[in-house]
């Protein structure tokens, strides 16, 4: 059975969990989109109703976070419901204990289980093995719920997302992964630019082409930061040594100042184009001060905006 397909686990009657961006049609992402402003609003104007009242969610963490912790501990916490953290050194899933017997274990504990995992194939494994709802937090393959997020913030900020360029510069990493997917289900242009050898997989680039949904939606590589981000409503980037590539680090501080993301860069993207990072940024690195705090940025929206997103997620899966 392929885990990461929704549609399977449905018609099987099994537990779902959110572990890719793929495994949502359009209309159940455009669902998820619309289930996020709602929360949103309702929460800026008097509270989110507790839907989830009863309810714990695991943080099970092999790799250390900011926003995603904090962001889905709190998403808990507005919905009525209550999170519990687990650190790397206090479980050492994989180590310590077996990903099986944890899954096992913690679902009988918990109604649901966020993990932020070094592994996708151990991710895979803690899914098969739960018995409650499992949200990918992050792997080294995908980042799909910062994906999510970040369709939210585009759809608040441009009104549409259908028709808009996003043109991402830098590594073809998991966040890279996760956004070309959403980009074709959503109709949104995707132009990436990396360095050759640090290009998305071909197994990636063919998933992204089954879904997309109409053959008009552009998905272009390039090695050149320029082309993609020609008259991009979006300029996207990330860091360029990830958790995990410090031994890289040397070879790879070679070939991106290419692709920092500056004014100079950002100028030929469409005026009042805006700027996305998830974060945490190496400033100087892979983006400047100047673009990261300016008026076209929206790091800090988009940071923000993962606890509404999030909260969306957790609502849907976990009531």
């Amino acid at each position: 059975m392929n885990l990461s397909d929704a549609s399977t686990q449905r018609a099987a009657g099994q537990v779902q969990h959110f572990l890719s961006v793929s495994q949502f049609t359009l209309m159940e992402l455009e669902a998820l989109l619309e289930l996020a402003t709602r929360l949103k609003h309702d929460h800026l104007h008097g509270g989110n109703e507790p839907v989830l009242r009863g309810k714990t969610l695991a943080l099970l963490f092999q790799k250390p976070s900011l926003r995603t912790r904090v962001s889905f501990e709190m998403a808990m916490r507005h919905l009525g419901g209550s999170a519990l953290t687990l650190l790397p050194g206090e479980v050492s899933v994989g180590k310590r204990e077996t990903v099986a017997d944890a899954a096992r274990v913690l679902s009988g504990y918990v109604d649901g289980i966020m993990a932020r995992m070094s592994s996708h194939t151990q991710l895979l494994k803690l899914a098969h093995n739960a018995t409650v709802p499992v949200i990918n937090g992050l792997t080294d393959y995908n980042h799909p719920a910062q994906a999510f997020c970040d369709m939210f913030t585009m759809r608040e900020e441009f009104g549409r997302l259908e028709g808009l360029k996003l043109g991402y510069v830098g590594d073809g990493n998991n966040v890279a992964t996760s956004l070309l997917a959403a980009c074709m289900l959503l109709g949104i242009h995707f132009y990436i630019a990396c360095p050759a050898g640090y290009e998305l997989s071909r197994s990636v680039i063919a998933r992204a082409l089954e879904l997309r949904g109409s053959a008009a939606t552009e998905l272009v590589e390039t090695t050149s930061a320029a082309q993609a981000v020609a008259d991009a409503d979006v300029v996207y980037t990330d860091a360029w040594i990830s958790m995990g590539q410090e031994d890289e680090a040397t070879e790879r501080m070679k070939v991106f100042p290419p692709y920092q993301v500056n004014n100079s860069l950002l100028a030929r993207a469409k005026r009042g184009a805006r700027v996305m990072h998830c974060l945490p940024a190496h400033r100087g690195d892979e983006i400047t001060d100047d673009v990261a705090d300016g008026p076209q940025s929206l790091l800090f929206v988009q940071a923000h905006n993962r606890l509404h997103g999030q909260k969306a997620i957790v609502a849907h899966f976990l009531r």
